[in-house]
């Protein structure tokens, strides 16, 4: 049953729907570029930490079949929402929505239990002049219920050694994402940033870290968002 606040909204995939609340942070680009720099083989099991409406299990679901997906949201309504995407795509054998802190990841999933860990955490960090800090879209965008730390240390306690984690997040916090990821075992191997512009800087980085990983980084080309007349480059559109 949904609201007047909801709406459908097609996921140009598979013929994949997802249901979205205006009230709620509805997901954006960062989301879908996660679900394709992110890989699953067939038998992982993935586990996507603040899951919101479920976006990024579904989508990679559906580019990654044979794979079994968990999504851990704090939210009530984000984690509703998500359950009802699940439904009305007829994917709950693959993908199952837990309502969850993710501070305590591992204690509900238990230890060790996944082949890869996704997340498109809070950006974040600087909590002033939030109007309503209880709002879904604060908390969403802001580390008010989680840290970097919190999100870094659970995804590694989750994984498998040799298992993967894929995140997406600000350039601005490299120095500190790295810094947290080796500390927790987590060993940064692939990179990529992303341009709204061929002359912007970037606003976007993708990174895979493997548990337990030798020391070696590869840095992907950038992926430029924007052509100079608005429309989506071709390397985006491939991507997507």
């Amino acid at each position: 049953m949904m609201n007047d606040d909801e709406r459908i909204d097609d996921l140009q995939r598979n013929g994949y729907r997802i249901i979205q609340n205006k009230n709620c942070f509805c997901f954006g680009m960062d989301a879908v570029l996660l679900s394709s720099f992110a890989k699953a083989e067939k038998g992982e099991r993935v586990l996507d930490l603040g899951t919101g409406n479920g976006v990024i299990p579904i989508l990679m679901q559906a580019k990654n079949p044979g794979a079994f997906f968990s999504g851990l949201e704090i939210q009530e309504v984000s984690a509703d929402l998500a359950r009802r995407s699940v439904e009305l795509n007829g994917i709950g054998e693959y993908v199952n929505i837990v309502q969850g802190d993710i501070k305590e990841a591992s204690a509900i999933f238990g230890g060790a239990s996944f082949n890869v860990v996704t997340t498109n955490p809070p950006y974040m960090n600087e909590n002033h002049g939030i109007v309503n800090p209880d709002s879904a879209k604060a908390i969403a965008r802001h580390e008010l219920l989680c840290t970097l730390e919190d999100v870094v240390r659970e995804a590694s306690k989750c994984l498998k050694m040799r298992g993967r984690f894929y995140m997406v997040h600000r350039p601005q916090r490299l120095v500190e994402i790295f810094d947290t990821m080796t500390r927790y075992h987590l060993e940064p191997k692939r990179m990529r940033m992303i341009h709204p512009h061929e002359d912007k800087e970037a606003n976007m980085v993708l990174i895979e870290a493997v548990k337990g990983g030798r020391t070696l980084l590869k840095t992907e080309q950038p992926l430029v968002v924007y052509n100079d007349d608005g429309t989506y480059t071709q390397k985006l559109l491939e991507m997507y």
